[in-house]
């Protein structure tokens, strides 16, 4: 039953008991799948097949997460984050607990990429909604320390999981995990419900209306979409690819982990203090969200150039510094791609628009990493990989730029301040003064 409903997002109390749990849903979700690049070179020479064929376990894990995560905001949005998420959790824990068994390929992609998929499409955006709708001053605050959940569960399971495959294998190590995943199922009961005012009195009826599909009507949220969908097309090979573009340095298995540590480390820091500053309301959103884009775009760019700038013994501590590069810029992204979404479709749509968004990555998810294990296959090693999906962050950067507030105008004006719309776009064009939810005067900006 929904709790009585307050004047507005409450700022605190339970929130930041939900972001804990969101937390927690991020470390066993983005954490653990962008660990599992560790455990690709074993699948390889265990199932003697090629580099792109293991990618498509960490690539269906992805898409299929992303894919179906609509679904999971529909189910949110009809009975609520709680009971969704507890059962994703107990899909992701069997999925990898059949893996662990599996004899050939064809398992891993039904047990990690469909099984456990579908648990994490289930838990992720129901989580980041609910945070989403206990928060509005410290929104983007709340939603980076939610985010940086993955890295410091990269941070901690590269080492260990390297640990767990040479002590026990990678179907020991496969089982562990899904004992870790189970956990999932508490951080699901702390979801509390709650409502707001201007939730409709009843939930949408049919599955079109469910799923959230007329937000693309919406100007701004099209604009989102598109450009999300390119960033999607190269912001997750990373975490697929890093550590065994590591492994072609030399760096040995360690070594590796210790790459994807460094960057886990920096992503997390990032989350923090970009969600602070975005708080702030120095900057507008949109326009944060186009600087971070390409930053984390030439991040990238600066990774593939490792063995084309690295010398053969100083290229481990160049991978080193542009992976902190990288982390830096990506985390800094990470929490800006949620945060905005309320200025774009008001907090009664930001289950449903969280759904859409992760869809649209899954589209970059699925094709990406494969074809940066074909690139690899063709060409020798990672270069022309990261390379290509630096090239398609950058565009969807740039396509950002067409949202209201990303790109300065002619001359300054100030807008009255208005709190965070409940049902519409963001600022229209002519108003350009754009209100950050942590600064009760708005934000100077220009307009012709």
């Amino acid at each position: 039953m929904m709790t009585p409903k307050p004047a507005g997002p409450p700022d605190g109390g339970w929130g930041w008991v939900v972001a804990a749990a969101a937390f927690l849903v991020n470390a066993l979700s983005y954490g653990l799948l962008r660990s599992l690049g560790l455990a690709l070179p074993d699948l390889t020479e265990h199932f003697e097949r090629t580099a792109q064929d293991t990618a498509w376990v960490s690539a269906l894990a992805l898409a299929v997460q992303q894919a179906a995560s609509p679904v999971g905001s529909a189910l949110s949005t009809r009975w609520g984050a709680r009971p969704v998420v507890m059962a994703g959790g107990l899909l992701t824990s069997l999925g990898f607990i059949f893996s662990a068994f599996a004899g050939n390929l064809l398992h891993l992609y039904l047990g990690l990429g469909v099984l456990a998929g579908s648990g994490w499409a289930l838990v992720f955006a129901p989580a980041m909604g609910t945070l989403s709708r206990y928060f509005s001053r410290r929104r983007v605050l709340a939603m980076g320390l939610a985010l940086t959940g993955s890295g410091a569960s990269s941070l901690l399971l590269a080492p260990a999981l390297q640990l767990l495959l040479h002590t026990f294998g990678w179907r020991g190590a496969l089982l562990l995990l899904g004992a870790i995943a189970l956990h999932l199922t508490p951080c699901g009961a702390l979801l509390r419900p709650l409502a707001l005012p201007g939730d409709p009195p009843v939930s949408p009826q049919g599955p079109l209306a469910a799923l959230g599909l007329g937000l693309f009507t919406r100007r701004s949220f099209l604009v989102f979409a598109l450009g999300t969908a390119l960033v999607g097309g190269g912001y997750f090979i990373p975490y697929v690819h890093l550590a065994p573009h590591a492994l072609d340095q030399g760096l040995g298995g360690y070594g590796a982990a210790l790459v994807v540590a460094v960057a886990a480390v920096a992503d997390a820091g990032a989350r923090l203090v970009c969600g602070w500053l975005a708080d702030q309301g120095w900057v507008p959103l949109t326009r944060l969200l186009v600087v971070f884009g390409t930053l984390t775009g030439l991040g990238l760019l600066a990774v593939g150039l490792v063995p084309v700038v690295g010398t053969e013994q100083g290229s481990g501590g160049f991978l080193l510094a542009t992976a902190g590069a990288y982390g830096l810029s990506a985390g800094g992204f990470a929490p800006l791609i949620f945060g905005v979404l309320p200025e774009l479709v008001g907090f009664d749509g930001i289950v449903q628009a969280t759904g859409l968004v992760m869809m649209l990555m899954s589209l970059g998810g699925l094709l990406g990493p494969p074809l940066s294990g074909f690139l690899r296959d063709e060409t020798g090693d990672f270069t022309t990989s990261f390379l290509v999906c630096s090239s398609l962050i950058l565009s969807g950067s740039f396509i950002y730029m067409g949202l209201p507030g990303a790109l300065p105008s002619c001359h300054p004006a100030l807008s009255p301040a208005t709190p965070p719309p409940k049902k519409g776009e963001l600022l229209p064009v002519p108003q350009v003064g754009l209100l950050s939810p942590g600064n009760p005067h708005s934000t100077l900006d220009t307009t012709c």
